[in-house]
């Protein structure tokens, strides 16, 4: 937790919240905690992607209030996924993760597999088009 000494509000969550997971870099745990660094941004550039980011268990299970898991959600987006979030980007609202986190995940692993495909599909078509 050094990473978060002398800091306060979203970045001290994460911190006490998801790095023993997801690492302070954002750099997951290879074969079983997915990564955040270069990935997460990517998924609100696909239809569920956002809604999925607060429903999967980790999220919607946090010992968080509504606005302390919006406020960490897009502070993950901005240090880890700043590169791929998409203009226009609207960040989280308590209203909204109080709403999603409600109804959480039951297949992760299913989820998370068609939303890796539509993001390549989507990252296949931008390629081409800038062809």
């Amino acid at each position: 937790m050094a990473a978060a000494q002398g800091t306060s509000g979203p970045a001290l969550d994460y911190a006490v919240t998801c790095q023993g997971c997801h690492r302070a870099d954002g750099a997951g745990t290879p074969g079983t905690v997915p990564p955040l660094a270069g990935s997460v941004g990517r998924f609100l550039g696909v239809p569920g992607g956002r809604e999925f980011l607060v429903r999967v268990p980790g999220v919607a299970q946090a010992p968080l209030d509504d606005a302390a898991l919006a406020a960490v959600l897009n502070w993950m987006l901005a240090r880890f996924g700043r590169d791929d979030v998409p203009k226009g980007f609207v960040p989280y609202t308590a209203e909204e993760v109080g709403r999603l986190r409600g109804r959480p995940l039951t297949d992760v692993a299913g989820a998370r597999r068609q939303l890796a495909r539509a993001i390549e599909r989507a990252k296949q078509a931008g390629e081409r088009a800038r062809r």
